[in-house]
This record gives structure tokens, C-alpha cells and sequence, in this order.
């Protein structure tokens, strides 16, 4: 286990991005969402691996690059941030009804005890071509994420929906 991975997750359009972008602001190290990345490239490239289009595919290849991100961090001294990793991605996969390797993930490769939730912000939730999926289905994902992370053995911590400074201290001040 890596106490310095500390682990940003929740409900889509939550404030996670943002949060994230405050810590970094205060000189933490940060990992993109695995998601989003993929979106991206399968975007450009006029891949299919899209949760819209092929959800496993999707899930397979996020699994992939959360494990590679945890790599590349593991030399680096202080706290790393992660929006979602591997726990998302192999929730995901499980969900689909893909192959069930999420226990076995996730007790080779923990994070901090502590996992930061975002919850449902529906004032702020926006779509966009990237996040295709609507508040429904940004809910449903929270729901699975938050009976997920526990029965891992994480200590769930909801982040309270406040200015992004005030967030970050609360994150910062609870590690």
C-alpha cells in the first residue's frame, strides 16, 4: 500500500477536476483521470474503446493506465493525488459484467486508507463531449463507488460541497 496515493473519486461533475487542480496549485502532484484520457485519445483517433460504445473495452484500457500511472508515481517523495485510478476502472469492468478482478486488484494495489468522494453536485454538473452520460448515470456510478471503496476496506470521506480552497484544506487537513 502507498499512504502518499490518495485517491479522488465520486459522482461525475462533482468538482473533482477542479479540486484537483487546487492541490496541484499548492504543489501536489496530481494524476488525470485515466477516463478522460482515453476519451480523448479514442476521440482523435476514432477509436471505439469509448464508455458510450464498448464500456469493457473502455474499463480494460483505464485498468491498464491507472496500473501505469501508479508506476510512474511510485518514485515520487510526497502525496500524489489521483482523479479516480484503478478502483473506478475495474468497478466499471465489474459492473459491465466484465471479468470479476476487482478484489484481486485492489488488494495488490491499495491506496491511502482514506478515499476522497465528491458527491452529487448538480448545480455544477455539466455534459460535454468528453461526458456524454447524464446526472442519472453520473449518480448511479456514485452509488456503486460508495458501496465499492468500503467493502475494500477504504474509509470513505465525502467532501463537502464548498469553494474550492475551503475543499482542499478539508482534503489536506483530514490526511
Amino acid at each position: 500500500m502507498s499512504d502518499r496515493f490518495i485517491v479522488l473519486s465520486g459522482c461525475s461533475g462533482g468538482g473533482k477536476s477542479t479540486l484537483l487542480e487546487e492541490l496541484r496549485r499548492r504543489g501536489h502532484a496530481i494524476v488525470e483521470e485515466p477516463g478522460r484520457r482515453i476519451v480523448q485519445a479514442e476521440l482523435a483517433s476514432g477509436g471505439t474503446a469509448l464508455p458510450w460504445l464498448d464500456l469493457a473495452a473502455f474499463a480494460r484500457r483505464a485498468i491498464a493506465l491507472a496500473l501505469a500511472d501508479r508506476a510512474a508515481m511510485q518514485q515520487h517523495p510526497g502525496l500524489v493525488f489521483f482523479d479516480r485510478g484503478l478502483i473506478d476502472a475495474a468497478a466499471a469492468l465489474d459492473a459491465e459484467g466484465g471479468e470479476p478482478i476487482l478484489p484481486a486488484l485492489a488488494a495488490a494495489h491499495r491506496y491511502n486508507r482514506q478515499v476522497f468522494l465528491t458527491p452529487p453536485w448538480p448545480e455544477i454538473y455539466a455534459a460535454d463531449p468528453e461526458r456524454r452520460h447524464d446526472l442519472a448515470a453520473a449518480l448511479a456510478e456514485y452509488e456503486r463507488l460508495e458501496r465499492v471503496y468500503p467493502m475494500l476496506g477504504y474509509e470513505v470521506v465525502i467532501v463537502p460541497k464548498m469553494p474550492v480552497a475551503e475543499r482542499a484544506d478539508f482534503v489536506l487537513g483530514r490526511l
